[in-house]
């Protein structure tokens, strides 16, 4: 029944509201979908005290947002089952009535991933017909929940337009900036308005030697500086903004490159192991580690040895590091967690990776190559489990992944 229900699952998973540039298409091999789908069933079936339990049919649309939480909203259609909602049984054990005196249906629900892996349903409807009666209506709404927000809402433009004058006013920048893209946006409901926000801004033709505000003659600049931003706002019963938080990062522009010397803008400069700007690059490549070596236990890094950034249309890492064995065994734990502690007797990797980013288009390629160290200070002949876990890197050819025996 679960193999039936899974391929129901992956059978039309389609892509809607495209024209939300903050979405992207669910994939059906996205475990992360089938849990927010199953806890969406399981919060309609728990409403109901009496009947029997429905059972997912299929998927028939999705989108996912990503933010600090991630959002999951769809369409999925389910059937009655023989199950009774007393019987302490889950719906994956449940076969469907016959067709003829099944209930079936159509919902429709918002469900959020937490950064704790936690599932939530913020907003579900389900439109039921008994096998022989009218269409029966069942709404669910979470009170206080995180929901997100369409990216063109009115009731952002105020939280936005505080936003850019805050950046225009405290950044040190010779220009105005405008807003460029709305990505991401949620609100909740805390004895006011909680917003959180993801946004690009661009570079307008506007100094601040020349203009103190924004005005219908600043226009975006197509070779200007363009900064992403991640705010969060407080909005009162009053409609005042009565806390606000911004942090934002450039992305592109000549003044990515003003820190380099003039007659080198794209050479690499070294960067201190310890910065808070080798988390995301180190995040990714200890993850592709995990991914394609072909041991029991999950590696961490232990020691970062040297680190170089370099501006190439995006930014290029190279990072030189130590690797080393956990606790943590991948029989046991679906991913590298924090509690996963380096093991005095286990082995250790030295590793040097090559991270190509550019956050505006969520894109990310690296390879990764690793030998274990025991070999390495043995001096024997040539070590032959090496790991090679790579994808193309502008200006590198590809390398196979592979891990030799």
């Amino acid at each position: 029944m679960k193999l039936v229900t899974i391929l129901f699952l992956c059978s039309r998973l389609l892509l809607s509201l495209a024209q939300e540039e903050s979405t992207e298409e669910i994939d059906c091999n996205d475990e992360d979908v089938f849990h927010a789908v199953e806890a969406a069933l399981k919060k309609y079936n728990a409403g109901n005290q009496t009947g029997y339990q429905f059972v997912l049919y299929r998927v028939t649309e999705g989108t996912k947002m990503v933010g600090s939480d991630t959002f999951y909203s769809f369409k999925y259609q389910i059937k009655e089952g023989n199950c009774p909602v007393q019987s302490g049984l889950t719906w994956q054990d449940c076969d469907y009535k016959d067709a003829e005196e099944a209930a079936t249906g159509e919902c429709t629900a918002t469900v959020g991933k937490s950064e704790t892996e936690k599932f939530s349903v913020a907003t579900q409807t389900c439109n039921i017909t008994p096998g022989n009666g009218p269409i029966l209506t069942a709404k669910y709404i979470c009170p206080g929940c995180v929901h997100p927000i369409p990216l063109h809402s009115p009731e952002l433009k105020p939280v936005l337009k505080h936003a850019v004058e805050h950046f225009n006013n405290h950044s040190t920048h010779s220009h105005l900036f405008a807003l460029g893209k709305v990505e991401a946006a949620q609100r909740q409901v805390v004895a006011g308005l909680k917003y959180e926000i993801t946004y690009s801004i661009v570079q307008t033709n506007c100094s601040k030697e020349k203009f103190l505000f924004l005005s219908p003659e600043c226009k975006s600049l197509a070779d200007g500086d363009v900064w992403k931003c991640r705010d969060n706002a407080f909005v009162d019963i009053d409609q005042n903004i009565a806390d606000f938080s911004q942090d934002c990062n450039i992305y592109s522009g000549k003044y990515l490159t003003h820190s380099l010397p003039a007659t080198c803008p794209g050479c690499p400069r070294t960067i201190p192991v310890d910065s808070p700007e080798l988390t995301e690059p180190l995040g990714h490549a200890i993850k592709k580690l995990n991914s394609e070596i072909n041991h029991i236990s999950y590696f961490k890094i232990h020691t970062v040895k040297k680190a170089t950034f370099q501006v190439v249309a995006g930014m290029r890492y190279f990072i030189d590091f130590i690797a080393r064995e956990t606790n943590c065994s991948k029989a046991n734990n679906m991913e590298l967690g924090p509690d996963c502690e380096v093991k005095s007797s286990g082995n250790g990797l030295s590793c040097n990776a090559d991270v190509y980013m550019r956050p505006w288009e969520n894109k990310v390629l690296l390879t990764v190559k690793c030998q274990d160290i025991q070999m390495r200070l043995t001096n024997t002949c040539e070590y032959k489990g090496r790991l090679s876990a790579a994808e193309p890197v502008p200006g590198r050819e590809a390398e196979s992944s592979h891990l030799a025996q």
